[in-house]
């Protein structure tokens, strides 16, 4: 008798269910979020004929936790379905809307008894891509709340301080730099800015980090902070400036947590086998390629082949069809990180003549510059899945020959 198991995942509780292949109910138990909880679910499973040779296979609504980790360890099968299919596969047994943990608890375990076959389990990856996949994703989430604070800190300066503005809009001096935090925290108004010598703002930047163009750099921004400029009233842009100096103390904290992210994801992913195929790859270099890594995992039987990859990075269009209609269009449904940086990789690659190449053909046909990106990212994407599989480096003459080719004739 095959038995399936549906957990209806919550933060202070999970609901179990059992049911065998005729879909009849055979158990269900609501346990705890902690080491209870996890004793009577494992008491609960081997009670029902679980065990090494043929563990019951689980279907869950999340792929993270302590939950998932456990079950994870116990080399069973874990299928984390989205929670609108659940919602969709609850709609065939029952038109009325309602809705309980226990009959959620139940779905999922018919999920798999009836159309396991269409969805993925968990990949099998090893420790260290789930320790790199926790320090990438944590990267970019300080990489995004960085910009989130430098965009609400550009908004403010626009309201009372439009020449800091305009002084670090520069090429590789941004808000975000250590001379504009270093000033604008010294100088968070035009009052305050406008009396800041020379030396002093030679002595900031020495501060900073920065060791070439200083007088330049200080001469530069000593007359645009005395510069006749619109003002707000002395109180106000008083109040202006304690905001400014909040806001600079949040930019500094995420600079560092970007920063410290960085050199652990560097380190973690050095250590991977896999790390020196991904990055001989043109725009790839040891932060970017441990986000690739981090969302294709090492478990190379996850995709069946290149195709299901680009489809999961959202690399591959979609096609509609009904009728005398078909349409195609860009995925919706994808691996959101994975497609992040699959725009920033095809954009660096773009030095090296085979991306290069790729996507002029791209814009020669009329693609805009996004989709011929994402056409860019979609060719190197099947290449960085070839040379996983076959345990070799990237070679531009080999990946791109036969454009090459074509090209020459």
């Amino acid at each position: 008798m095959t038995i399936t198991c549906g957990i209806d995942w919550a933060e202070a509780h999970h609901d179990v269910a059992l049911v065998d292949s005729d879909g009849r109910l055979i158990a269900k138990q609501r346990i705890a979020d902690d080491l209870a909880g996890w004793h009577v679910l494992q008491q609960l499973l081997t009670a029902h004929g679980d065990c090494a040779e043929q563990p019951i296979p689980v279907a869950i609504e999340t792929s993270r936790g302590l939950l998932v980790a456990c079950l994870r360890a116990s080399g069973r099968m874990i299928y984390a379905i989205n929670p609108l299919a659940v919602a969709r596969y609850r709609e065939r047994h029952t038109v009325a809307r309602s809705k309980s943990d226990h009959a959620d608890a139940m779905t999922l375990a018919n999920i798999l008894r009836v159309d396991r076959h269409v969805h993925r389990p968990l990949p099998t990856d090893s420790d260290l891509v789930q320790a790199i996949a926790v320090l990438a994703r944590a990267q970019q989430d300080a990489v995004w709340s960085r910009h989130q604070v430098v965009n609400q800190l550009r908004s403010l300066l626009r309201e009372y301080f439009p020449a800091a503005l305009d002084l670090f809009h520069v090429k590789n001096i941004g808000l975000d730099s250590r001379e504009a935090r270093a000033v604008l925290a010294a100088a968070p108004t035009p009052a305050a800015a406008a009396k800041l010598t020379l030396g002093r703002l030679q002595a900031l930047l020495r501060r900073a980090g920065r060791q070439r163009n200083i007088e330049v750099w200080a001469d530069r921004i000593h007359a645009a902070f005395r510069a006749p400029q619109l003002r707000q009233l002395p109180v106000v842009e008083e109040a202006f400036g304690h905001q400014a100096t909040a806001l600079l103390s949040q930019l500094d904290a995420a600079c560092r947590a970007v920063d410290a992210l960085a050199e652990a994801t560097k380190d973690a992913f050095r250590k991977h086998p896999d790390a020196e195929i991904i990055t001989s790859f043109p725009g790839l270099a040891d932060v970017t390629g441990a986000r690739v890594l981090a969302e294709m995992g090492d478990d190379r039987s996850r995709f069946a082949d290149a195709k299901s990859l680009k489809a999961y990075s959202g690399a591959a269009p979609i096609t509609r069809a009904s009728g005398r209609s078909r349409t195609v269009h860009h995925r919706k449904v994808k691996n959101q990180r994975l497609a992040a940086v699959g725009y920033v990789w095809a954009f660096a690659s773009l030095r090296t003549a085979g991306p290069r190449n790729h996507y002029d053909r791209r814009r020669a046909l009329g693609d805009r510059h996004s989709s011929a990106l994402r056409h860019t990212f979609n060719r190197m994407l099947g290449c960085l899945y070839h040379c996983l599989q076959n345990r070799q480096r990237y070679s531009d003459g080999v990946a791109f020959a036969s454009a090459q080719l074509a090209a020459a004739s």
